[in-house]
């Protein structure tokens, strides 16, 4: 038996990568290794989100990674998305958490917000003292986020917002969330960004139960009841569907990243296990079938990973890509990672379903991952409408 090859090695990533690029990745990695996978099953199992470890996550400079200033790391897009690689290699929660941080909450407020509204919430933001959660999805407003219902009326320096939020990550967790509502001012109505901070009378989050997949991360609703929040509080710079639907575009990149550390984590168990798991005589690992398997599963993670590396360049160096790039990315990973999933369980047999190993665990979680921030069925409509100008939506 020859000398394995790890799937890195395969790709070899760090050829292409600077020194604080691998540094970067090497932090995160080591602090999910010795600090969470060692009770990523147990988490998982009784539903927990690791709150201790928001301050760890935050001294990485992880939360609202790509901004400047305000405390934040100003991270490339290239570290950012190596560290989310590593953070969803432990868990998509691990993941979702810093995605939903970053890229949902703390960009828009850094994109659209006054000085005032920066200076007092992405500081705390990105220590971690102060978590936030992205309100947009509603209970029958999913995909078609023009057809919301939440909606906020004018009274004199407030806003007075009534509506529910479904799926939100985080929100029974968040000390404030940036909901999005219609308003009507003069008749026509506008999609607008709001703050709404714990505390104010009539904004409550209860938890979502009863969840097979992300259990590791806090999920719940936002349930709005005449919440009277000051004008101070609503992000000036963007109206319309373009403000949410950015925010989507900024975590869907990261998405594409993450998946891959699932994906791999999937793969790195279940070389692992074939190669201990004897049955006729000899290690699974040498049966044709199971390196077949394995051949094609590394060589999609290989092309998700150059993939995103390429996209992240783009980004560093345009400063963005556009969300159809984005999409493209997002869908593909998502699907391969999700596949790798299901095949590496059925490569550990009945002990694919134990938690003792990582696979069912990121099997469940990514069939959300595969559906959240845009069903694959969506990306594939974006994509069609961007290569033929029809819009099948």
């Amino acid at each position: 038996m020859t000398e394995r090859l790890s799937i890195e090695a395969l790709i070899a990533m760090d050829e292409h990568l600077s020194e604080e690029e691998r540094s970067v990745r090497d932090t995160v990695r080591r602090f999910v290794r010795e600090r969470y996978l060692p009770r990523a099953g147990e988490l998982f199992a009784e539903e927990k989100f690791p709150t201790d470890l928001i301050p760890e996550i935050g001294a990485m400079g992880l939360l609202g990674a790509s901004i400047e200033g305000y405390g934040c790391a100003g991270m490339s897009a290239v570290c950012y998305g190596l560290s989310l690689e590593e953070l969803e290699y432990g868990d998509s929660g691990l993941r979702s958490f810093v995605s939903v941080q970053g890229s949902l909450v703390m960009w828009p407020i850094s994109a659209y917000g006054t000085e005032e509204q920066k200076e007092r919430f992405l500081p705390k933001m990105a220590s971690g003292e102060m978590i936030g959660c992205f309100g947009l999805t509603e209970p029958d407003s999913g995909s078609d986020p023009s057809s919301m219902t939440t909606r906020a009326r004018k009274d004199g320096d407030h806003y007075v917002i009534s509506g529910t939020k479904m799926w939100i990550t985080s929100s029974p967790v968040c000390h404030l969330a940036l909901v999005w509502a219609k308003v009507g001012d003069g008749g026509a109505e506008s999609v607008r960004g709001f703050i709404v901070e714990r505390g104010m009378d009539g904004f409550t989050t209860p938890t979502v139960h009863g969840k097979m997949s992300l259990r590791a991360s806090p999920t719940g609703e936002i349930v709005l009841d005449e919440v009277r929040v000051p004008v101070a509080n609503m992000l000036p710079g963007v109206q319309g569907l373009k403000g949410p639907l950015s925010c989507l575009t900024q975590a869907r990149f990261g998405i594409s990243w993450g998946v891959m550390g699932a994906a791999r984590a999937c793969l790195d168990s279940a070389i692992a296990y074939a190669c201990e798991r004897v049955q006729f005589d000899k290690p699974i690992a040498s049966k044709q079938l199971i390196q077949g398997q394995f051949a094609e599963m590394a060589t999609e993670i290989a092309r998700g990973k150059i993939m995103a590396l390429h996209f992240a360049r783009l980004k560093d160096k345009n400063g963005k890509i556009s969300s159809v790039q984005v999409s493209l990315c997002k869908r593909s990973n998502c699907k391969v990672a999700l596949d790798i999933a299901r095949g590496c369980r059925g490569i550990l047999g009945g002990n694919g379903i134990l938690l003792e190993y990582p696979v069912i665990r990121h099997m469940l979680n990514l069939e959300s991952v595969y559906t959240y921030e845009g069903t694959n069925e969506v990306h594939k409509l974006i994509l069609g409408l961007a290569l033929t100008g029809h819009n099948a939506f």
